[in-house]
């Protein structure tokens, strides 16, 4: 680009003085916070080490109680030695290349930036795929909302829940099947999280939720202050439902099990040009165990959102 020259202004008239200078300083892309592996549990990945394998995980047997009187016969029951699998069958990777040309006259490091890039995307990748198989395959209530029935988030009349009794309701299914009161999680999408902070709901009341430098006031979800026993996470890799509807999470910690088997990254000297491939490759496995302990509802929509 040469700089504009007034009419008749003859000195230096190539412009080549101005160069085009370029920047060291990439701007790089905003990025998600990825929040699967704190909502599953990964006991059973030190078991498993190649592409393919398969953890058969034994269920504890359910023992039947029986009435007793003077004299009964007592019948043993057999025990079930029923097993769950868990596959790992996920495979994800990224490639690209750099020719030895590129490498050397540029001035920004694109083979860093572009694997730290792929590193991201590998991972964000991953939360997306293990929290879309929780949402398939967790219990859904018609109390919270089904794909074909779902439910409306707000503070009217004709809303079905406001946000915070929603977290409730969810609190009592679990409740009602025994889950476990420790980690317990709630994940949403930002839009309900803002629901849930409108000033009707009065959670960010000092008297509810504490002063200025309260965490939850300040919309800093994964806080020790919990939301009717769950830890409560924000995220925008929350799946929609086969209907387009909003989707939240409401998962005890064992009921998905997940599991990496293999995490490599290679670079190669290109056969055909001179220069270097850089390839990384991600296999992991995933596993409803307890559909009990794991729910998905299901929002048409969030007033005012």
């Amino acid at each position: 680009m040469t700089f504009q020259s007034a009419v008749g202004h003859g000195n230096l008239p190539n412009g080549l003085w101005s160069p085009v200078i370029y920047s060291q300083k990439t701007l790089d892309y905003l990025t998600r916070v990825a929040i699967s592996s704190e909502i599953t549990n990964t006991d059973y990945e030190g078991e498993i080490s190649n592409y393919g394998d398969t953890v058969n995980i034994i269920k504890q047997p359910v023992i039947t109680i029986s009435d007793y009187a003077r004299g009964t016969k007592i019948v043993p029951q057999d025990l079930n030695d029923e097993q769950i699998q868990m596959v790992v069958d996920q495979g994800k990777y990224y490639a690209f290349q750099m020719d030895d040309i590129e490498k050397r006259l540029s001035h920004i490091d694109w083979e860093q930036k572009a694997m730290a890039s792929g590193a991201y995307e590998l991972k964000n990748n991953y939360d997306t795929n293990i929290l879309s198989y929780i949402q398939t395959n967790s219990t859904t209530a018609a109390a919270t909302g089904t794909a074909g029935s779902p439910i409306t988030i707000g503070y009217g009349a004709s809303n079905s829940f406001t946000p915070l009794d929603y977290i409730g309701r969810f609190a009592r299914l679990m409740d009602e099947n025994d889950v476990p009161e420790t980690e317990r999680y709630f994940v949403a999408t930002p839009a309900f999280w803002e629901q849930l902070g409108r000033e009707d709901g009065k959670f960010i009341d000092a008297a509810v939720v504490g002063g200025g430098d309260s965490a939850l006031r300040n919309r800093k979800l994964v806080t020790s202050k919990m939301i009717h026993g769950f830890i409560c996470l924000k995220s925008n890799n929350v799946p929609v439902d086969s209907s387009s509807n909003i989707s939240v999470l409401a998962v005890h910690k064992s009921a998905t099990a997940t599991a990496t088997a293999l995490v490599k990254a290679e670079t190669q000297r290109l056969i055909e040009s001179f220069g270097d491939q850089y390839k990384s490759l991600l296999v992991f496995g995933r596993k409803m165990l307890r559909p009990e302990c794991s729910f998905t509802g299901s929002i048409s929509s969030l007033a005012d959102a």
